[in-house]
Parts: structure tokens; C-alpha cells; sequence
């Protein structure tokens, strides 16, 4: 029998707690290849729905549900540090969770979500969820990683289109503010053993945010996120930082030079162009 390529990891993936989201997946592949995972949600009734799905498919032993706001500091410190007392360490971090006004109850499908008429609530919970909360766990989690020498930090954002799609605030900026923030981080961390890149689905897709907004079979499903994260928490990703993966692109079928070509790209867009002037110097940023 092959060993499985994640056995004697660790992993925590927030936003674990919903049964069709992104990160359930996400913790049964990682539970699937040896991983230890802590599956983080405040969501407890689903959580547990969500962990008892992810221990039907591993060992039962190696997930550990934590209800969590990751919206809350000390709530993440405390996750982090039960995650590395009762699973023995850490050593992926998921930063999968989010949210936006109508999934969190401050705004109904029928409003216009125009940039303006945002509620301060409706903001501060999303951009508390979507950005805050991967800062949280940054904050937490490096530290460790990079006193071993050894980590994988992927954030979870979206397509493009959604970051500044007219409707999309304040969802669509608090996906790009976290994008931003995993391109700072992944200069941050070069040559430490420790890496960080996004994963995204690739467009509009079947999960809790968006149950019964579309089709489902029209919609791309959870499930294409689960390759690439297996991949992305591996040894074999060493060398790759800074980029975000596609998941709908990414296909198994080819070799992976080609695979990276196809379905990834630099994380927050560089290769638009340096635009920034800095006086004092005939180059720009």
C-alpha cells in the first residue's frame, strides 16, 4: 500500500463547518491523504455534521472539530493552540472561511447591495470574516510554521470578476483585501520553508452562500478544490509561492509543469505592471 502523502501533518481549515462548502472538502481530501485536521466553524450543528462526514472517509482519531469566530483573536488562539495540543502540531493552514451580508443574515437577496447603502453591520461582519479573520490566523499560526521550517498557508479568495463586480461590496473587496494580503505574506516568508498561495474555485459555485441562488448543476462544485489542495499542502509544493491556483483549471491529466501553466497565475496580479513612482529613482515599484 502507497503511504500517504500528507500522513504525520497536521492542518487546520477554517470554515470547515458547512457540509457542501469548500472547506469540507477541502478537510476530507487532507483527512483522506493521512492528515490530521482540525476543521474550524462557528457553525457547531454543522460542524459536526461536516466532521462526522469527514471521519466516515479517514480515522476517526485524526479530526478534531473546534467552534471558532475567526473574528475573534483570542477565539483563533485558542484554536490554534488546541489544534497543536490534541493533534500534536501544525502545520497547513486553510483560511477558507467567509461570508457575505445576505449568508450572514444583514441583508436579503432582494437588495440592491449597492457600495452606499452597505449596513455597517453588513461591512464590519464581512470584512471581519473575509479578511480580518485570515490576519487572525496569520497572526497565530507563522510564527510557529516558520520556527520549524516547514508550512503551507493557502487563503481562500475569489475570481477577479467578483472583486470588483458592480453588487459585489462589500464581499468582492474584502476577497481582494485577502489576496493582498497572501502576496505581502508569501515575500514575507521566502526562504523559510514556509509557503503561501490562494486557491479558487474559478467562478460561481456550489456551496452554502450560494444554495438555491442557481442551478447546482450549472454551477461549478466544491469538489474541484480538493486536487489542488492536496498538492498545494504537499512536500512537492516547495518551491511554489506567491501564485493562486484555479481549481476548475487544474487538470489531473496533464503533467504538472503544464497543469501550474494552465490553471495558475501570480497571487494579486503583478503582472499587470509596476505603476508606482518613487521619487528619487528611475524605476517604479
Amino acid at each position: 500500500m502507497a503511504a500517504k502523502s500528507l500522513a504525520g501533518k497536521v492542518a487546520l481549515v477554517t470554515g470547515a463547518g458547512t457540509p457542501i462548502g469548500l472547506g469540507r472538502h477541502i478537510a476530507l481530501a487532507l483527512a483522506r491523504e493521512g492528515a490530521r485536521v482540525a476543521m474550524l466553524d462557528i457553525n457547531e450543528s454543522g460542524l459536526e455534521q461536516a466532521a462526522a462526514d469527514v471521519r466516515a472517509e479517514s480515522d476517526e482519531a485524526s479530526v478534531l472539530p473546534l467552534v471558532a469566530d475567526v473574528t475573534d483573536p483570542e477565539s483563533v488562539e485558542e484554536a490554534v493552540e488546541r489544534t497543536v495540543a490534541e493533534l500534536g502540531g501544525l502545520d497547513i493552514v486553510f483560511n477558507n472561511a467567509g461570508t457575505n451580508p445576505v449568508h450572514a443574515g444583514l441583508a436579503s437577496a432582494a437588495d440592491g447591495h449597492r457600495a452606499w447603502e452597505i449596513s455597517v453591520a453588513a461591512w464590519q461582519r464581512t470584512v471581519g470574516v473575509n479578511l480580518s479573520g485570515p490576519f487572525y490566523v496569520m497572526r497565530a499560526v507563522v510564527p510557529r510554521l516558520v520556527e520549524q521550517g516547514w508550512g503551507r498557508i493557502v487563503g481562500v479568495t475569489t475570481s477577479m470578476d467578483t472583486m470588483w463586480r458592480r453588487g459585489s461590496s462589500p464581499y468582492g473587496p474584502s476577497k481582494a483585501g485577502h489576496e493582498a494580503l497572501m502576496a505581502i505574506l508569501s515575500q514575507e516568508l521566502e526562504g523559510t520553508g514556509v509557503t503561501a498561495n490562494v486557491l479558487v474555485p474559478g467562478g460561481a459555485t456550489y456551496t452554502g452562500m450560494t444554495e438555491g441562488l442557481i442551478d447546482r448543476e450549472a454551477m461549478i462544485q466544491a469538489s474541484v478544490m480538493e486536487a489542488p489542495a492536496l498538492w498545494l499542502a504537499s512536500d512537492d509544493s516547495a518551491d511554489f509561492t506567491g501564485r493562486r491556483i484555479i481549481a476548475y483549471n487544474w487538470n489531473e491529466d496533464l503533467p504538472l509543469e503544464d497543469r501550474l501553466e494552465q490553471a495558475s497565475a501570480p497571487t494579486a496580479w503583478p503582472q499587470l505592471g509596476r505603476q508606482a513612482v518613487i521619487p528619487g529613482t528611475d524605476s517604479r515599484s
